[in-house]
């Protein structure tokens, strides 16, 4: 595919990096995306381009997701661990980001602080995607909103219960609420709420904060959570358990649900601490059909990012 001028370089390093028309354009390109992928249509717009993935905290559908994913758009794959790069110890972000940036087209990062991401960015020649930092999971939420339009339609004037940690999940569904028009309902046990300075969000219109997890999932669209201990807080682990005992989501939340209410959680999950086995591998979850989601809406936020606006076809 030519592209007759350069696409200015844009990043993808929290949810509000993009506008609602620009989440409306890469939703149908997604779906266009998983049409072809799902009837064996070959699709190789980024022929010759190749992706960086840069890996400070492990993963398995980050790295699934856009490798395969890349590949599929007929692009490369340069991947580096933890012991490969080890951002800003071997040497400056900057300078790895001045380096890596002149020899790949795109990269993706997966680190601990929103602040590497941002200054790797800022000295990158290429668009740099978040791959998920302690503050921010735009990726995980592009794909947990195409897969709740799949299902369900618009997600415009929706009601979503965030139940659990006041993570960078939480704070990437609030602004996405903000942004596309929903609302968040929130409930996070005491000493882990969400910090709303760290969200950005510019009010408290486009979400409500309930002490009690079965209040906020009563009347919502799509019920959504995750593990009670992220990577990097392992050595909280025990106290998190405790603190969070009665944030599981189970059947008596989905009930007060609306009754077609969507089950989400992004995976890894332990059933029994944060949802219940009935509940996850139940008739309203969706969180493989979400899993797989991650790397559909991932080409098409690299196509766009790459390419601009591309036609649907």
């Amino acid at each position: 595919m030519s592209q007759s001028t350069p696409v200015p370089v844009r990043h993808y390093l929290q949810f509000t990096d993009l506008t609602a028309d620009e989440y409306a354009h890469v939703f149908a390109r997604a779906a266009d995306i998983k049409r072809k992928f799902k009837a064996y249509e070959k699709y190789h717009p980024l022929a010759d381009r190749t992706l960086a993935m840069i890996f400070e905290k492990a993963s398995t559908r980050t790295r699934v997701s856009f490798e395969a994913g890349m590949y599929q758009l007929g692009g490369s794959v340069v991947h580096l661990t933890t012991g490969d790069s080890q951002l800003g110890r071997s040497e400056p972000i900057e300078d790895s980001a001045r380096v890596i940036s002149r020899m790949t087209d795109i990269v993706m990062i997966r680190t601990y602080g929103q602040d590497k991401i941002e200054r790797f960015a800022s000295h990158s020649r290429v668009p740099v995607i978040n791959g998920l930092t302690n503050e921010f999971h735009p990726c995980q939420i592009l794909a947990d909103i195409f897969t709740y339009i799949e299902h369900r339609g618009s997600i415009t004037g929706k009601v979503v219960a965030w139940v659990g940690d006041g993570n960078n999940m939480a704070n990437t569904w609030l602004q996405a609420a903000e942004l596309l028009g929903f609302t968040v309902h929130l409930s996070t046990p005491s000493g882990y709420e969400v910090d709303q300075a760290v969200a950005g969000l510019r009010s408290t219109d486009s979400y409500k904060i309930f002490k009690d997890p079965e209040d906020a999932c009563r009347g919502a669209d799509l019920v959504t959570t995750d593990v009670w201990t992220s990577m990097g807080y392992e050595a909280e682990n025990e106290a998190r358990k405790k603190a969070f005992a009665d944030w599981c989501v189970d059947e008596a939340m989905m009930q007060v649900a609306q009754p077609d209410a969507l089950f989400m959680h992004c995976l890894p999950a332990h059933r029994g601490e944060e949802v219940s086995a009935e509940v996850i591998d139940g008739p309203q979850s969706v969180v493989w059909d979400e899993a797989e989601n991650r790397m559909h809406v991932q080409k098409a936020l690299m196509e766009f990012l790459l390419l601009g606006k591309v036609d649907c076809s």
